[in-house]
């Protein structure tokens, strides 16, 4: 009895992003839907400017590796970091090398998405994070991969801390174009 109330709690969880239509104008091949413990993200991922990272979120979404991670770093008035399907605590990368830096003039504002890295500027790998709000300090400095254009509202609902004590999870992340 337990577990079917557990599945279905998820099932509730996840059901009404599922439900959701994605923005018109998509290009679904470039996007990634994250649907998570508060709902729906969608973000556009910019491979005009940062090819590499943007072919490696796709290929770790279609491997599965993002399904269940956790946002283990959430700044308040900063970011909200994740990716780490390996140690899911912001120390483990896939198991793909490293890329390097692909930087770029788009600045660091509310709803963009970067990769973390290291102090090593190529050593981006799986791990990123949104933007709540204005960080010129990284203007330049990270590779700029996407851009939420659907569910800030729910990133904004993701649990603080750094780091967070009983984590919201991307349940599963998907190429928008692989949705069936």
């Amino acid at each position: 009895m337990i577990r079917i109330l557990a599945v279905l709690a998820a099932l509730f969880l996840v059901a009404p992003a599922i439900a959701q239509p994605l923005p018109a104008n998509l290009d679904k091949a470039n996007a990634i839907v994250i649907d998570t413990t508060k709902g729906r993200i969608v973000i556009k991922l910019r491979n005009d400017i940062a090819p590499q990272h943007a072919e490696r979120i796709k290929q770790l979404a279609r491997d599965g590796y993002y399904n269940n991670v956790p946002f283990h770093r959430v700044i308040e008035g900063f970011m909200a970091q994740t990716g780490d399907g390996k140690n899911f605590n912001g120390t483990g990368g896939s198991k793909y090398p490293n890329l390097p830096a692909e930087f770029s003039n788009v600045p660091y504002k509310r709803g963009i998405v970067g990769m973390a890295r290291t102090s090593d500027p190529n050593s981006a790998n799986s791990q990123f994070f949104i933007m709540f709000a204005e960080g010129a300090s990284l203007n330049g400095k990270y590779t700029v991969i996407g851009e939420v254009v659907s569910g800030m509202d729910v990133v904004d609902k993701i649990k603080r801390g750094e780091p967070v004590v009983d984590p919201d999870k991307m349940v599963k992340v998907q190429v928008a174009s692989d949705i069936k």
